[in-house]
């Protein structure tokens, strides 16, 4: 597996449309990106000592846990396997533990939800008690998740259950709080934790989201594979979210997924202005997306800023959205200081998306009449909570897209802001579209374009713009 993917990756970065590194911003705070240690203590503690059976049947979590916690209070150590398919629920790695999974290891998780211990935690961008990940990273400092071998979270049984309650929620009008009410357990997630490395493995089919980086920082991902169409579509199998943190490293990665596959996301509506934590100082390089709705996805989770981002030698293909920004009125959030380069883009319906009103089914919390005067679910009042448009209004910014080669596309641009908060300050620099309609640039501003073509039958329409002269200048 992983010699295809290098393969893979090799091949696209060698056919990215006049690569060159030199188009690359440089920035101090790259130097900082990642994690900054790693654990590399000597003791090996080894799951079969304690228990664990690697026969598909067994459920491991116990034994599991009880090697972790015997790393961690010895000082630190690493968690290995013998080969085998390791049933489990929830594991938890401690300080100075590297959780390995060497080659010929599965680390299988059960299908009852009863084995995901519930947390406090923060989902889609609103803070509630949810099931735990797979394997988690929770309060801690200097661990990491390694090696060859695999993680299936056997997802399809979460997937079959949300794609139910949807046909029981949509008629109602509740498509804005399903995805909350049908919980389902992450792949791998890192919060609130520092210094943590992700490295070599690879993900199947989780159930939700397959690694959620959350309230951390230097944190590293690294040469992952992520495949969550495996026995279907999985909704929301996001690849990659980071999540309200900074100084995160993600490089040399391939996902194929059935949501974004590199996304970053700062908080939802009251509630994520609450918290108002940012998203910033992260570097995304050398990854490849096949499947999935995005390559690159801001929002729409926007509400604490996301800022100081660098993406560069990423390749899509057959994505639905290449770069892609999204958020609504009610979300909030400035997104700026973005920085994309050296990006190639086949067969990706819209390479560059900016919708300021997006899902609004999903984003839009209105309560159906039926349910007026109920006792309501703590995290459904904090949906409902009224925002201030004042602060609620997003506003994108100071981006900039250099050297960017997009074939086979449906629509070329597609950015649309808002009367009251116009796409601003987009700067492009030897990008090259090629698709079926050129698109729409609706209530945008002071955007500078260098070597701009935009391939296709009709010409862009334009709405409501100043000062975006779209020719060589």
């Amino acid at each position: 597996m992983k010699t295809l993917q290098f393969a893979i990756l090799l091949f696209f970065s060698l056919n990215l449309v006049g690569q060159n590194n030199s188009s690359v911003p440089q920035f101090e705070w790259m130097n900082k990106v990642g994690a900054h240690t790693f654990p590399d203590q000597k003791n090996t503690f080894n799951v079969k000592d304690y228990g664990a059976v690697g026969d598909a049947l067994f459920l491991n979590t116990k034994a599991i846990q009880k090697a972790i916690d015997e790393a961690e209070a010895a000082g630190g150590g690493t968690v290995s396997f013998q080969p085998g398919i390791y049933l489990t629920g929830s594991v938890f790695i401690g300080n100075n533990v590297n959780f390995h999974i060497p080659k010929g290891t599965m680390l299988m998780g059960s299908q009852n939800l009863d084995d995901y211990k519930n947390i406090e935690t923060r989902v889609a961008g609103i803070e509630m008690k949810w099931p735990s990940a797979l394997v988690n990273i929770i309060g801690k400092k200097n661990a990491a998740i390694t090696g060859n071998g695999t993680i299936h979270g056997k997802g399809k049984v979460f997937w079959d259950k949300y794609r139910a309650m949807r046909k029981e929620y949509d008629p109602k009008g509740l498509r804005w709080i399903v995805d909350y009410d049908c919980k389902r357990p992450r792949g791998i997630l890192i919060s609130d934790s520092e210094n943590i490395t992700i490295d070599g493995i690879v993900l199947y089919q989780p159930g939700f989201w397959s690694i959620h980086i959350l309230y951390s920082k230097y944190v590293t991902v690294n040469d992952v594979t992520i495949s969550n169409n495996i026995e279907g579509h999985g909704p929301s199998t996001d690849g990659v979210d980071i999540d309200s943190s900074s100084f995160i490293l993600v490089q040399n990665s391939t996902i194929n997924c059935n949501d974004d596959n590199f996304c970053l996301k700062a908080g939802r509506d009251s509630d994520g202005l609450r918290v108002n934590r940012p998203c910033e100082y992260i570097v995304i390089r050398d990854c490849y997306a096949g499947l999935g709705a995005g390559l690159f996805t801001i929002g729409s989770e926007t509400s604490g800023n996301i800022r100081h981002v660098v993406a560069y030698n990423l390749t899509a293909e057959g994505t639905s959205f290449g770069l892609r920004f999204k958020s609504t009125t009610q979300r909030g959030g400035k997104i700026e200081d973005i920085h994309l380069a050296n990006i190639s883009m086949k067969n990706v319906k819209y390479p560059i998306s900016v919708d300021l009103n997006w899902n609004p089914a999903y984003s839009n919390s209105l309560l159906p009449k039926e349910y007026e005067g109920k006792t309501l679910p703590e995290h459904w009042e904090k949906m409902l909570a009224n925002v201030d448009p004042k602060l609620g209004t997003p506003k994108f910014q100071n981006i900039s897209f250099t050297n960017i080669k997009a074939t086979g596309a449906e629509r070329c641009l597609n950015v649309i802001g808002i009367k009251s908060s116009t796409i601003e300050g987009f700067n492009f620099c030897d990008v090259t579209i090629e698709g079926e309609n050129a698109g729409i640039i609706k209530y945008a501003k002071n955007w500078k374009c260098k070597n701009l073509k935009i391939k296709s039958k009709d010409a862009l329409s334009l709405e409501n713009n100043k000062n975006i002269n779209l020719g060589n200048n």
